[in-house]
């Protein structure tokens, strides 16, 4: 059986709920990616093409640095990462976190919440992020209310 880690990036606390429920559901440890600035409510402004969160979006070479650098990657040999889908592509923050460490012959799986967007180009947003060696599941939407075991079977259809 492998280890596993459910990591996530929740501006608001929906996907770090959903995460938190995850993890438990397959018994993996949980982290929370946290960045070194948190974002302020009107960072979060969607309507204001001026907001933090819509820069981000638009110059996606931007990284946002992370508050930590202690989720041991190299203890886990599946990882699921969780966040906010921002026009249809993961927060750059993400792409930091994946930056950050070696995620070399790991599986990542890829979850989301979102107010209505899909994953649209988060799977390559995200690639080259990453080392040739990682594969990268793009998992699914977690929106509304999720059971555990939901998320079991979910987790128990991947095979990983």
């Amino acid at each position: 059986m492998s280890k596993k880690l459910v990591a996530c990036f929740s501006a608001q606390g929906t996907t770090a709920a959903v995460a938190k429920k995850l993890a438990a559901a397959c018994e993996a440890d949980f982290y929370e990616i946290k960045p070194e600035v948190p974002y302020s409510s009107a960072d979060l402004n969607w309507n204001d093409k001026n907001s933090r969160s819509s820069v981000e979006m638009r110059d996606t070479a931007f990284r946002p640095a992370i508050a930590d650098k202690n989720a041991h990657i190299e203890g886990y040999d599946v990882i699921f990462i969780g966040f906010p889908i921002w026009w249809y592509i993961a927060p750059t923050i993400i792409n930091t976190f994946l930056e950050a460490y070696d995620f070399s012959g790991k599986t990542i799986v890829l979850f989301a919440t979102s107010g209505g967007s899909g994953f649209g180009k988060t799977v390559q947003g995200i690639r080259g992020s990453v080392a040739d060696s990682c594969t990268i599941i793009q998992g699914k939407l977690l929106n509304g209310p999720q059971t555990e075991a939901g998320l079991k079977a979910w987790v128990d259809s991947l095979k990983v």
